[in-house]
């Protein structure tokens, strides 16, 4: 897989299904059909792991849990009790739990947002109150990447 980018309109039907975007599915390799969804744990969107990129993901929470710690079985319990895993159909459709949908506020219209190796969904609303002005952008970059390359 080389990477989801970009951000691509959508529709919900009324089952709540949304087709998963055909420049997202190039990107799949070809036998990936499972997904798991789940909501954002810092903004209120659902994210969509392809199932390796879950794996991946599982692999690291275990690599930082210690199952014998109260407050890290807290964080375990809440991250995988919200989570869902759903298939594409044969049309390219994604069938997501109405409870998800709600939570994340997303009716009729979805933004899907591509994140390399996971999709971002949102209310549209929603995104354009989590989106950064290009010169608070540049300055976070500053910031994130301030002193790399700087010794090389």
């Amino acid at each position: 897989m080389t990477g989801f980018v970009g951000d691509i309109r959508g529709k919900v039907d009324s089952k709540g299904r949304v087709v998963l975007p055909s420049a997202f599915k190039r990107k799949l390799e070809s036998n990936i059909s499972k997904f798991i969804v789940k909501k954002d744990i810092f903004d209120n969107c659902l994210v969509l792991y392809p199932e390796d990129e879950w794996k991946r993901q599982v692999e690291i929470i275990r690599s930082k849990i210690n199952p014998y710690n109260r407050q890290h079985n807290l964080f375990l319990r809440k991250f995988f009790k919200e989570a869902v895993e759903v298939e594409l159909d044969a049309l390219n459709r994604v069938l997501i739990p109405k409870a998800l949908l709600d939570s994340a506020g997303i009716a009729k219209d979805v933004v899907f947002i591509g994140e390399v190796s996971k999709i971002e969904l949102w209310n549209p609303n929603e995104l354009e109150k989590n989106i950064i002005s290009q010169d608070n952008f540049a300055k976070l970059a500053e910031d994130i990447f301030k002193g790399i390359g700087e010794n090389e």
